[in-house]
């Protein structure tokens, strides 16, 4: 869902530096980018980018769930757990929405938990690529001894 060069790239960075599974972006032509090379500095090389368009999101979220995933969604709603009381379960895929509308709605009931970040200032919203790095840290930071 995000689609701005910086955010891609620095998820693309952050992802290669905690040695995710994948990342997902729905044009992985994105990567030969200089803009993007210039801040993932060479993560995409080490680290496997699959392409999900926007409309095979839904059935790949599916298909993800089916293989043993848990889709977790970073996502400010009414039913969303804070990060810190959140056990991310050890195969997980996380879910960023776009920058400022957030998850789209069609996706947010396939998801199996939405989890939020605890704020105490009155912006009330982190750039999408922070957010993402938190959660993946959080992820890591509670899984690190069977990494």
């Amino acid at each position: 869902l995000i689609d701005k060069t910086p955010n891609l790239a620095g998820l693309c960075r952050t992802c290669e530096v905690f040695n995710c599974e994948a990342v997902c972006m729905a044009n992985a032509k994105i990567t030969s980018d200089q803009a993007f090379q210039s801040i993932s500095v060479t993560a995409e090389k080490w680290l496997p980018v699959r392409e999900v368009p926007r409309a095979a999101l839904k059935e790949y979220l599916l298909e993800m769930r089916r293989r043993g995933y848990a889709v977790v969604g970073i996502e400010q709603t009414h039913n969303s757990v804070q990060m810190d009381e959140f056990v991310f379960p050890p195969n997980t895929a996380i879910l960023l929405g776009a920058e400022k509308e957030g998850i789209d709605a069609d996706l947010l009931p396939l998801l199996d938990a939405c989890v939020e970040i605890p704020q105490a200032g009155q912006v009330r919203s982190l750039n999408v690529h922070v957010s993402g790095s938190l959660a993946i840290w959080e992820y890591t930071r509670q899984h690190r001894a069977a990494l």
